[in-house]
């Protein structure tokens, strides 16, 4: 029997970073994750005012002049970019994994892509290597870099497998191992990403699926992808490899909230896909805040309807999942993704620019669109969404805002 998990409990775990094995991994400069918040402390009162000041002591306090700061780094980009420029910094566009065709790079350098991701199988990782610093040089914009995203799990999911690359086992042979072990290897698998020109892997799977439904479940189960069937065992494993990754310096992302492990279809082949069980707080959340809590770069939700937590809209078009569970239960400030709703069968009713201005109208950040072609009508939408409706503009501009910092931490921002 599965029992809800309180949201309290689910919020202090993603806070403190409580989990199995009890640490924190520490960042380096360029691996700070994108949800960290700088804050000040304010200076405390005395409790007690001595009785008597010193005739030497000014009665009043002078002044200092008034300077003005200069704009952040953050600020000054987003005040380079066009408005055109902004929204196309939320759209992951779909390219091949050994490098652009003519139509992809034509869309990439026109639209100024924010973010690539990697289709199919790729090459060595020196092809790679060359092939990505093309995507740079033809997405680059104000000296914004592009996120270059892959599927590098492991086993059957494992987009660059090539000479320099090792062969990942599925997260189901990951989760045996020890958190030391995991971590360590996924630090190894992720310098190979970094040394091939790739900053973002698309993992790891936090879903939990029930041992009754694995042979049913296609998209987690039957492809291996959990790193276990309860809460806590997918956990440990989501925990250890976020942090291996984080010390490489790629960024990650937990996915796909709120879980796959209770449904049958595959959104990317099947509609109609459905949850009937997951609730706000369920127990099989904990995997995604301990991914949070290891410090995972973003968080990625699903296509999938669940019918317990808002029966109305897919999770992607969800406020109440997006901006309720994610950034209420789980206090996550940063980069919220979408899985594929460029290609994915469950999306394709869905006109494609609202498949963009939906998710960022819920609270999302970054769309990932299989389809490279589909590019400028998602850019399109978003433009004419935030021209006409001030309240979307402002959203759209806080995501921007959410992505550069998230590009910034890793060392994809250039300031003057």
């Amino acid at each position: 029997m599965r029992r809800p998990v309180a949201l309290l409990a689910l919020t202090a775990l993603a806070v403190s970073g409580c989990g199995d094995s009890g640490s924190t991994p520490t960042a380096g400069p360029s691996t700070v994750p994108s949800s960290t918040v700088p804050t000040t402390d304010k200076p405390t009162t005395p409790a007690t005012t001595p009785a008597t000041t010193p005739a030497t002591t000014p009665t009043t306090t002078p002044t200092p002049p008034q300077t003005q700061k200069p704009a952040s780094c953050i600020d000054q980009k987003l005040q380079a970019l066009t408005l055109r420029q902004q929204a196309a910094q939320l759209i992951m566009t779909g390219i091949d994994s050994r490098g652009m065709t003519s139509a992809q790079r034509t869309v990439v350098q026109r639209e100024k892509s924010g973010s690539v991701f990697l289709v199919g199988n790729g090459g060595s990782l020196s092809s790679t290597r060359t092939e990505m610093a093309a995507v740079n040089a033809a997405a680059t914009v104000h000296g914004i870099r592009p996120l270059i995203a892959a599927d590098q799990e492991g086993g059957q999911i494992q987009r660059l497998k090539g000479s320099g690359f090792d062969r990942i086992p599925a997260a189901t042979v990951q989760g045996t191992w020890s958190s030391a072990k995991l971590t360590a290897a996924a630090e190894q698998w992720g310098r190979q990403l970094k040394q091939a020109g790739v900053n973002v892997d698309l993992a790891p799977v936090a879903d939990v699926v029930p041992r009754s439904l694995k042979a049913q479940n296609a998209p987690i189960g039957q492809l291996d992808r959990e790193y276990g069937d309860t809460p806590e065992e997918a956990a440990q494993g989501v925990r250890a490899f976020t942090q291996g990754m984080r010390k490489a310096g790629v960024a990650t992302s937990v996915k796909h909230f709120p879980g796959l492990g209770r449904v049958r279809g595959n959104t990317d082949f099947s509609a109609g896909v459905v949850d009937t069980v997951t609730v706000r707080g369920d127990a099989d959340l904990r995997p995604f805040a301990e991914g949070i809590a290891a410090g995972t770069s973003m968080v990625m939700i699903s296509t999938v309807t669940y019918t317990k937590i808002d029966p109305d809209n897919r999770a992607v078009f969800s406020s109440t999942v997006i901006q309720g569970m994610v950034r209420g239960d789980l206090g996550w400030r940063g980069v919220v993704i979408t899985d594929d709703v460029g290609a994915a069968a469950e999306v394709a009713s869905v006109p494609a620019g609202d498949r963009a201005t939906r998710f960022v109208a819920a609270g999302g950040d970054i769309v990932i669109n299989a389809k490279a072609g589909l590019t400028a009508t998602m850019v399109d939408a978003l433009v004419a969404k935030a021209q006409e409706d001030k309240s979307f503009a402002a959203k759209l501009t806080s995501s921007v805002r959410r992505v550069l910092t998230l590009k910034q931490n890793h060392g994809l921002v250039s300031c003057g």
